[in-house]
């Protein structure tokens, strides 16, 4: 069973399961893995949501204020043994929930070339590629996403 509650980036499973996510990009973005962990410290995160899988910290996303109408996904994660449970599904649309309660009107996101589980995620949840924003103009191996909050998906 998938229990999900919204917290901040002070909650002790978050940080635990940020941990887990950036020891498994150290791998995964090789030399480049500074140049992101640059962008994502987790204390400017207000908005959290962390998965329970059978009790068990199993996942964890959140955003943060992009601009008036936008919000941006961060620090998206699953335990790799309880991937392919829809727990990342149910994260993303928490959070999706959450920023329309706040009146946002859509979420953007980077994630890297290279983590090809996660680029087919999102255009399963009907992310569309954009042109890189920000921090990520002339990355080549990001690729930014972003979704209307009125569409399904």
């Amino acid at each position: 069973m998938i229990k999900l509650i919204r917290t901040n980036s002070d909650h002790q499973d978050f940080i635990k399961l940020v941990q887990s996510l950036n020891d498994y990009l150290k791998v995964t973005d090789g030399d480049e893995h500074e140049f992101y962990n640059q962008y994502n410290n987790i204390d400017v995160l207000k908005h959290v949501v962390v998965a329970y899988y059978n009790n068990i910290p199993a996942g964890c996303g959140a955003f943060k204020k992009f601009n008036t109408e936008t919000v941006e996904i961060k620090r998206m994660y699953t335990v790799v043994e309880l991937r392919g449970k829809g727990i990342a599904s149910q994260i993303i649309k928490e959070l999706e929930h959450w920023a329309q309660e706040l009146l946002y009107k859509s979420c953007v996101l980077e994630t890297g070339k290279r983590q090809l589980e996660a680029v087919s995620f999102y255009k399963k949840m009907n992310y569309k590629v954009i042109p890189n924003y920000g921090q990520y103009q002339g990355i080549s191996n990001s690729l930014c996403f972003k979704k209307e909050l009125n569409e399904k998906g």
